[in-house]
């Protein structure tokens, strides 16, 4: 019984909690719908918020592009009416050159018609001269005829009134200049001659030591007026003098250094120089050493052949100093001549005794030496001429082998050209003039520089005188 009274009170709480859940259920589900709606709506604004802002980006960009393409108008504009401006002052330029030009030109006209007109009126002036001569001459002419003179004074007097029939003399105007290439004597005389070198060129060999001193430091260089050098300035007339400073005991280096505390030989040759003598070399090759130790060696030892090796040497190295001594020379005296005289044999070609403690054998090595010597030498002086000449320049290297120029007159000769060994007794010492040209010695040196002057390198020269025919002679009168 109990039971059947709570059952519809039980139902009927049932029944409404069932009708709140479903009246939450409902209203949950109202809910999601609006919340949904709500996303909904609000995506859309989204979407629209996003639509305007890409419509004001693609408005902005546009806003750009319209601004450039006006500034880009702009530029163009500017551009055009800034080259129509270059344009306006280029054309103004040439207009105001082409002014300029034609006023030029017009000034030009005038002046040129101005000088027309005042070379007609020299003209007419001239032409009533010639008149007024002419009716001179005439009238003078008719008076010489009734006075009977003499016939010949009527071309003076066409000279002096006419200035016609006049003697010319002077050579035709605008002739060009003559070039007239010049002899060896003529160039070898046409300046100074200029003599250096050694105890060959300075007279060691007749030096004495009271004679008088020629030039500076001649007490120290042997110097003598019995070399071949003042013989040569007698035989020929030189424009610009002579000039003589060969020394004793000069090498090749000392010759362009100095020696004896005096100025380089090479210091007296210039571009005044037309000739040059020297004699270099020997002192190169210890001549003066090696004959010594020929002469105080023990007798019939081989002290004096023995120094072959050490010769061969030094004369082999004698080829660069020659071609300095050649080049100094030339680069101060471009178109002058050098001559360089070799040395002569000592001895006979074929020696019959000793002589001076020198055996046959020594005398034939001396021989040999000094003729390989000349070789060196000249062949140095030969080579260098070839160049000048096949550079077509002024000027030569000549060279003179005097080897066998004392022939017959050797040492141990019965007239020897060369001083055999010569000892002064009071100082016990050998004399310096042993082995030098004696007087004889130096006038055949004469005979040989003389001889090749007037015969000139074997080619011709090069040097060349140059003369205006139309400059006017000294004291005459300037042409009209």
């Amino acid at each position: 019984m109990a039971q059947s009274e709570e059952s519809p009170l039980g139902e009927v709480a049932l029944d409404e909690v069932t009708l709140d859940e479903t009246t939450q259920d409902e209203t949950a589900q109202h809910q999601a719908a609006q919340d949904e709606a709500a996303q909904h709506e609000a995506t859309q604004d989204g979407a629209a918020q996003d639509g305007a802002a890409q419509d004001g980006a693609a408005q902005e960009r546009a806003s750009r592009d319209e601004a450039a393409q006006v500034g880009a108008k702009r530029d163009e504009t500017g551009q055009g009416q800034t080259a129509r401006g270059e344009a306006a002052r280029g054309e103004a330029a040439r207009g105001e050159a082409a002014r300029g030009e034609a006023a030029r030109g017009e000034a030009a006209r005038g002046e040129a018609a101005r000088g027309e007109a005042a070379r007609g009126e020299a003209a007419r002036g001239a032409a009533r001269r010639r008149v007024v001569r002419a009716a001179v001459a005439a009238a003078i002419g008719v008076a010489l005829a009734v006075a009977c003179l003499p016939l010949d004074l009527y071309p003076k007097l066409a000279c002096a009134v006419l200035d016609a029939g006049c003697p010319t003399t002077a050579a035709p105007r605008g002739e060009l200049p003559r070039v007239t290439r010049l002899t060896a004597v003529q160039v070898a005389q046409s300046g100074t001659y200029v003599a250096l070198g050694d105890s060959y060129s300075s007279g060691e060999g007749v030096w004495e030591l009271n004679q008088p001193p020629v030039n500076d430091g001649a007490d120290r260089c042997h110097r003598s007026d019995g070399s071949y050098v003042p013989l040569v300035a007698q035989a020929y007339r030189f424009g610009g003098g002579t000039a003589f400073y060969a020394c004793s005991g000069a090498t090749t280096r000392q010759l362009l250094s100095g020696q004896y505390g005096q100025q380089p030989q090479i210091t007296r040759v210039s571009a005044a120089t037309s000739l040059v003598t020297l004699s270099i070399g020997g002192n190169d090759a210890g001549f003066t050493r090696v004959l010594t130790g020929c002469i105080v060696k023990i007798p019939w030892s081989s002290a004096c052949v023995d120094q072959d090796a050490a010769v061969n040497r030094r004369i082999e190295e004698l080829r660069a100093s020659m071609l300095r001594v050649l080049k100094e020379v030339r680069v101060r005296a471009p178109g002058a001549r050098v001559i360089v005289l070799g040395y002569p044999r000592p001895f006979p070609a074929e020696p019959v005794g000793g002589v001076d403690n020198l055996t046959v054998a020594d005398q034939r090595w001396l021989n040999t030496v000094t003729r390989r010597l000349n070789d060196t030498v000249g062949a140095v002086v030969a080579d260098f001429d070839q160049a000048i000449a096949a550079f077509g320049a002024p000027g030569s290297a000549e060279y003179v082998d005097a080897y066998e120029a004392f022939t017959g007159h050797e040492v141990g000769r019965p007239s020897p050209f060369l001083n055999g060994l010569a000892l002064d007794m009071d100082a016990l010492r050998v004399n310096a003039r042993s082995y030098h040209p004696t007087g004889d010695g130096y006038r055949r040196f004469a005979e040989l520089i003389t001889k090749q002057i007037a015969a000139g390198p074997g080619r011709p020269m090069n040097n060349v005188l140059v003369t205006d025919p139309n400059a006017p002679r000294q004291g005459a009168a300037p042409p009209r």
